[in-house]
């Protein structure tokens, strides 16, 4: 079943981080305690994420908002229930619309257990979800880590992550993704938790909160 870190999981995991990898060390220091908020998982959470794909945070909320309003509970059988342009008038682009339904017959048909992924092994629960058109190798991580408390998953191609591990190292060059995955191998089994310390020090830093002792 999917849990939330507890804050005492995760203090032990920056622990660990901090002591493999000398890099993390001010990250630590200037972070705070963090809070896990797992999110809903199943089908619910999947087509929430779809519906947050790249767009803003306020506007990503006010669509699912109005999707609550139409709909009442977010199930396969209630989105399959409304037509492209049902969907559309509710906010949903036609592709996100599209991609949901697309998630939605999966998973009526069996193709995908999205209500018992925990089940499977990361990579393999990895695998199912970029299975689905419109889950990317992003999304899938993300979801794994943010709707089902994974602690080693790594979404490498994040593009905040991979500055905050640039600030991180004193580096001049962001890694790419290939470069983020490689260097998050130090931070094997804890791989999640050291990119939730790494988005809250990079926020940190955004809102001014948090000086970097070095311009980045």
């Amino acid at each position: 079943m999917p849990f939330a870190p507890t804050p005492d999981d995760i203090a032990a995991a920056r622990r660990a981080l901090v002591a493999a990898d000398p890099a993390l060390v001010r990250v630590d220091a200037q972070t705070p305690p963090l809070e896990w908020r797992l999110r809903a998982g199943g089908f619910e959470g999947l087509f929430r994420m779809i519906v947050e794909q790249q767009v803003a945070v306020a506007s990503a909320a006010s669509v699912w908002a109005r999707l609550r309003e139409g709909m009442g509970d977010i199930t396969p059988e209630l989105l399959l229930a409304h037509d492209l342009e049902q969907l559309r008038g509710m906010g949903l682009s036609r592709q996100k619309a599209t991609y949901g339904q697309g998630i939605a017959r999966a998973q009526i048909a069996g193709e995908i257990d999205l209500e018992h992924l925990a089940n499977l092994d990361d990579e393999a629960a990895i695998a199912s979800l970029t299975a689905l058109k419109g889950v990317g190798l992003w999304t899938a991580e993300a979801y794994l880590m943010m709707c089902e408390g994974r602690l080693d998953v790594f979404p490498g191609g994040d593009v905040a992550l991979q500055e905050a591990i640039r600030w991180a190292d004193g580096a001049e060059v962001r890694p790419d993704q290939k470069g983020a995955y490689a260097r998050a191998e130090i931070w094997r089994p804890y791989r999640a938790v050291a990119t939730h310390l790494l988005w809250a020090w990079y926020t940190g830093v955004k809102r001014g909160e948090i000086a970097l002792d070095a311009p980045a």
